[in-house]
């Protein structure tokens, strides 16, 4: 029996009644086909029987347990994703669940809203879901609403000769997902050529961008070939064009309205059939205000614009880009073939606010990976403004004020878990003193 293709569907596994009707009901109205047993053999049997998204699975259960059925589907080969429900009593339970292929849990009780988020997040990383994305948008990874739109706005303008406009911040992507336009266009087998304008002066910028002839300049000792010229037929990123010059801004316009160029020093326009992208992370009606870009040449740049979102904005991304990140190293280097992310680090870099967006995550998870050995990384091998918070904005005693509390609960959990239940070792994990571990468990009903 398969279920419909557009509707996940979910197995809930638990002996206590309440909670499994409740928490059926609650996922049926987050739009998911939803199962529900009462024990161990008949999940089993289900599993056997029929196809499923993602398992929320009771550990402590009469007959079969939970690490029973996980052990079982684990075996088979199956990766469906499975959300396990335990209690803070069930330490012991959960390390040895997380070690036999559990993907996350949760502890009783569950969150209404804490529930909802992290089955999306599961269903999120599902890695036929992460191939559709992988495949459709040439390493562009992302299933939040936010990058949703930019996906549909790529494989939109894609097809198109249009010029296009990337608007974002610092280390959000810009190039990849002008690499991806590029990829997916008719011009995919010729040449894509991105030009950082901010890393040249000006008049270096109009040599390189436009090319030279020989004696244009002292040095100029041959004819030079300019980066439109070297993509002719294919596609040219101009990233950081908020930053080029009045001299480059009048020249761009001109190749810009006549498709054609003129080489330092020479007086002959030069053909070139190129596809333009340009990038920025300047607010270019800004710059038009303070005179600083032009405004014609703005109009012709700003022909199909894509706002790239910040890391911040698309927080349920997380997980499925530190995967990404993951399963490059895995495949470069054998060194990483065990390479995996605990639930608490995975956690800790839900929560951080990322200014350097995904540049810097990625830099962070490909250090911690180092750190790990290329084993496991841990909480641990995280950077401190990741793993203790913001000094600057919180008192030590109170880092985590910025984690809703329902997640804080379950992120002392995942930290008790992972330290075997040593309170002194969690509190070192989680970046707190031992007295504010001590006084966050009295007050979530930990002890």
């Amino acid at each position: 029996m398969s279920g419909t293709p557009s509707l996940p569907r979910i197995l809930v596994v638990d002996d206590d009644r309440a909670f499994r009707l409740s928490s059926a009901e609650l996922l049926r109205q987050d739009g998911y086909e939803v199962i529900g047993v009462e024990d161990g053999n008949a999940a089993v049997a289900a599993l056997r029987d029929g196809s499923y998204d993602l398992v929320l699975l009771d550990l402590r259960m009469p007959g079969a347990d939970g690490l029973r059925v996980l052990e079982t589907l684990r075996t088979w080969g199956e990766s469906t994703p499975i959300l396990m429900i335990t209690g803070y009593g069930s330490i012991d339970t959960a390390v040895r669940a997380l070690h036999l292929g559990g993907d996350d849990f949760l502890t009783k009780p569950v969150d209404p809203d804490l529930l909802s988020s992290r089955v999306a997040e599961l269903l999120e990383r599902r890695p036929s879901a992460r191939r559709i994305d992988e495949e459709s948008l040439k390493g562009v990874v992302g299933r939040s609403p936010a990058m949703q739109t930019v996906f549909e706005a790529v494989r939109t303008v894609a097809a198109t000769d249009a010029t296009v406009l990337l608007m974002g911040e610092t280390g959000t992507g810009k190039e990849i997902v002008a690499h991806a336009i590029h990829d997916l266009s008719p011009r995919k087998e010729r040449a894509f050529v991105p030009v950082n304008c901010a890393s040249f002066a000006e008049g270096v910028l109009e040599s390189e961008l436009f090319g030279h002839v020989r004696g244009a300049f002292t040095g100029a000792v041959r004819d030079k070939t300019g980066y439109f010229e070297a993509a002719h037929g294919g596609t040219i990123l101009l990233d950081e064009i908020g930053d080029i010059g009045p001299s480059v801004q009048q020249r761009l316009l001109r190749v810009l309205q006549e498709r054609q160029i003129v080489a330092v020093g020479d007086t002959r326009p030069r053909p070139v059939d190129v596809r333009v992208i340009a990038a920025t992370n300047r607010k270019l009606e800004q710059e038009i205000a303070r005179g600083a870009f032009r405004e014609d040449l703005y109009y012709r740049v700003n022909v199909f614009r894509i706002e790239l979102p910040p890391l911040r904005a698309r927080q349920s991304d997380i997980p499925l880009l530190v995967e990404s990140v993951v399963q490059r190293l895995r495949d470069a280097d054998t060194m990483f073939e065990r390479l995996s992310c605990s639930p608490l680090a995975m956690r800790l870099l839900r929560t951080y606010g990322w200014p350097g967006n995904v540049r810097q995550l990625f830099a962070v998870v490909e250090s911690a990976a180092i750190r790990a050995g290329g084993g496991r990384i841990e909480a641990q091998y995280l950077p401190d403004e990741i793993r203790l918070g913001d000094r600057d904005r919180v008192s030590d005693g109170e880092r985590y004020r910025t984690v809703a509390e329902a997640d804080e609960r379950s992120m002392i959990v995942t930290a008790l878990v992972e330290a075997h239940g040593v309170k002194a070792r969690a509190a070192e994990l989680l970046g707190m003193g031992r007295t504010t571990l001590w006084r966050k468990m009295k007050q979530y009903g930990l002890e």
